[in-house]
């Protein structure tokens, strides 16, 4: 999304150093205590990106669903209490830093283009393995919100043919038949407009340069992971 907030303004190298830096940081705190520490800087940022918590988590149920279910299994016991909260104390702090980490990747997603981050990871990964992986991303950021898309329509088309009175199983099967076909159909003209276009592995991207504010947000990463290390 557009914008010219302060995290729109940095360097895409620099995003992604913070979020090495944080990341690194959050596994290696084990501690309540740290973790509640890590949620201020969290929130800090997706105030300066201008994005909203709960937007934010919104757009990440399905890896929330998946962390909850972790700390449920584990805490669940066969006989009374039937579910013991010590046991599922440790996978809980576990799933609580993986959200962390996935709040500021949502920010890096939001606040950055594509091509940004492409020339990115062209910068840090040069030759053709770089390019190759730029590329990639560049076409997985694109690629997933039209699938999606795909998938909703595809949803929409069963129910309005009362395809929700069909089994779970049956309504599943179809919707995932039909996002298929979508998506190769999408990569076969992918690929053709590719090669219509005369795609290079070497394109002009964008200009990078640090700036004044990224100096300060570096000497924030140096900061981070002197801690880590310490």
């Amino acid at each position: 999304m557009p914008g010219d907030t302060i995290v729109h303004r940095l360097d895409p190298r620099t995003k992604l150093g913070a979020q090495i830096a944080f990341a690194a940081v959050a596994f290696a705190s084990t501690t309540p205590r740290a973790l509640l520490w890590l949620t201020g800087p969290v929130l800090l940022v997706l105030a300066a990106a201008r994005v909203h918590p709960i937007g934010a988590l919104s757009s990440l149920r399905f890896p929330l669903l998946l962390l909850a279910i972790a700390p449920i299994l584990e805490g669940l016991t066969l006989g009374p209490p039937w579910f013991s909260s010590a046991a599922a104390w440790a996978p809980g702090l576990a799933a609580y830093r993986v959200v962390l980490i996935l709040l500021v990747s949502a920010t890096y997603v939001r606040t950055t283009p594509v091509r940004e981050t492409r020339a990115a990871i062209e910068w840090v990964l040069p030759g053709r393995a770089g390019r190759f992986l730029g590329v990639g991303t560049g076409l997985v950021l694109r690629s997933l919100p039209l699938l999606r898309a795909d998938l909703r329509r595809s949803r929409d088309a069963v129910r309005a043919r009362l395809g929700d009175r069909r089994r779970l199983d049956a309504r599943m099967r179809v919707v995932a038949l039909a996002g298929l076909r979508r998506a190769f159909g999408r990569a076969d003209r992918l690929g053709l407009a590719l090669q219509a276009r005369c795609f290079s592995w070497n394109p002009t991207g964008p200009v990078l340069r640090f700036s004044r504010l990224d100096g300060a947000v570096w000497l924030g990463i140096v900061g981070l992971l002197a801690t880590v290390l310490v």
